[in-house]
C-alpha cells in the first residue's frame, strides 16, 4: 500500500519559512498513528525540518545531494526507488511539495488533513491534483469543524 499524509491550509500551503505554519493540538495524531511500524519516505528539507529519524518508523529520505544512513534511515534518488527499496511494506509518502508531486500519481490513497485557516506568504503548498481520480470520505472533523477536518482519498482505478 502507498500512501500519502498531508495537513494543508485552505489556501494549499503546508510550509513557511521551512516550518508547519500552525499548531493545532491533536493535529499530528493521525501521521503518527499511520506510520508507527511503517515506512516514511521523505524529502531532504522535510526530513531536515524534523532533525532526526522517526522514532518507531523506517525513514527513506529523498536526497540527490546527501546521504542519510543509519539504524532505519536510508536515502533513495526518487520516489519510486524509495519504494522500490521498501517492497512490500507499507509506505507513507510525508512531504514535501516535490516528493508529493512525484508520488501523487503512484499513490493508493491520500490522507489530507485540511486546516481552516488561511496563511499568508506562504512558501511551500500542496501540488494540485485532479480529486476525480479519487473517492473522498471525511473521517474526522475537530471540535465545531472549526480547526480542522480529515478526508481519505482513495484511488478509484490505479494504472
Amino acid at each position: 500500500m502507498i500512501g500519502l499524509i498531508v495537513a494543508r491550509s485552505k489556501n494549499n500551503v503546508i510550509g513557511k519559512n521551512g516550518k508547519i505554519p500552525w499548531k493545532i493540538k491533536g493535529e499530528q495524531k493521525q501521521f503518527k498513528e499511520l506510520t508507527t511500524g511503517n515506512v516514511v519516505i521523505m524529502g531532504r528539507n522535510s526530513y531536515d525540518e524534523i532533525g532526526r529519524p522517526l522514532p518507531n518508523r523506517e525513514t527513506i529520505v529523498i536526497s540527490n545531494t546527501k546521504k542519510y544512513i543509519g539504524e532505519n534511515l536510508h536515502t533513495a534518488s526518487s520516489v519510486k526507488e524509495a519504494i522500490e527499496f521498501a517492497k512490500g511494506k507499507d509506505v507513507y509518502i510525508a512531504g514535501g511539495y516535490g516528493v508529493y508531486k512525484e508520488a501523487i500519481p503512484l499513490v493508493d490513497v491520500m490522507y489530507i488533513t485540511e486546516i481552516n485557516i488561511n496563511v499568508a506568504k506562504g512558501d511551500v503548498f500542496f501540488p494540485e491534483f485532479d480529486d476525480n481520480n479519487f473517492d473522498i470520505f471525511i473521517v474526522e472533523t475537530s471540535e465545531n469543524n472549526e480547526q480542522f477536518i480529515r478526508k481519505i482519498y482513495r484511488r478509484k482505478n490505479k494504472q
